[in-house]
C-alpha cells in the first residue's frame, strides 16, 4: 500500500498536477490542508486556479483532507470529499494515521497522538519538510506543493511494507527526483 502525502496546495493547479504525477503509483492520498486559497499572508502561487483545481480534485477517488487555516466552509460545497477538522483519522491494516494541518498546538497534538498509539502523524502548515520518529510514531510534513518556505516544491510518499514497516520518501516536484530529508 502506497500513500501520497501532500499539503498546502493553495489553489495551484500546476503544482497539484505535478504532485499527482509524482504520486501516480499511490493507492490513496492524504492532504494536510490549505487546499484552494492562498490566504492574506501568501503570494499567489503559480497557476492559481481554484476552480479548475476543484475539478481535478473531484476526479480523484481515494483522497482524505484535513482542514487548514486557509480552508473555508464554502470549499466543502464544491469539493466532493469531506474536509475534516481538526484532524482526520484513518486506519490502514494495523497502521493508525492522523492527518492534521498543524496550525494549533502542534507539540501538544504530537503528545496526544503518541498516547493514542498513532503510527503515522501528518502535518502541513509550515511549508517546510519534516520527517522524524517520536517514540515510534513517524511524523511527516511533506512541505508545500506550491509555496515552499524551504525552497523546494515537494510531496512525500509512504509505503507500508510487507513486514508492516513504513518506507518514507520525499520528492521534488520540479525535478521528480527523490530528496533526502534528515530525521
Amino acid at each position: 500500500m502506497k500513500i501520497g502525502i501532500l499539503s498546502d496546495t493553495h489553489g495551484s493547479l500546476a503544482y497539484f498536477s505535478k504532485a499527482m504525477d509524482v504520486l501516480s503509483d499511490c493507492d490513496m492520498y492524504f492532504h494536510a490542508g490549505d487546499v484552494l486559497y492562498n490566504g492574506p499572508r501568501n503570494i499567489l502561487p503559480q497557476e492559481y486556479d481554484p476552480k479548475n483545481l476543484v475539478e481535478k480534485i473531484n476526479s480523484i477517488e481515494n483522497i482524505i483532507f484535513s482542514k487548514g487555516n486557509c480552508d473555508a466552509t464554502v470549499d466543502e460545497k464544491v469539493i466532493n470529499h469531506p474536509i475534516l477538522s481538526p484532524y482526520a483519522f484513518y486506519q490502514i491494516g494495523n497502521k493508525k494515521c492522523i492527518i492534521c494541518h498543524g496550525d494549533n498546538n502542534k507539540e501538544e497534538f504530537i503528545e496526544k497522538a503518541s498516547k493514542m498509539n498513532i503510527d503515522l502523524l501528518i502535518f502541513g502548515h509550515t511549508h517546510v519538510k519534516e520527517y522524524k520518529n517520536f517514540k515510534g510514531m513517524i511524523i511527516i510534513n511533506p512541505g508545500s506543493t506550491s509555496l515552499p518556505k524551504d525552497g523546494t516544491h515537494s510531496v512525500a510518499k509512504v509505503e507500508i511494507l510487507e513486514n508492516d514497516e513504513l518506507d518514507v520518501k520525499f520528492f521534488n516536484l520540479d525535478t521528480n527526483e527523490e530528496i533526502n530529508v534528515e530525521t
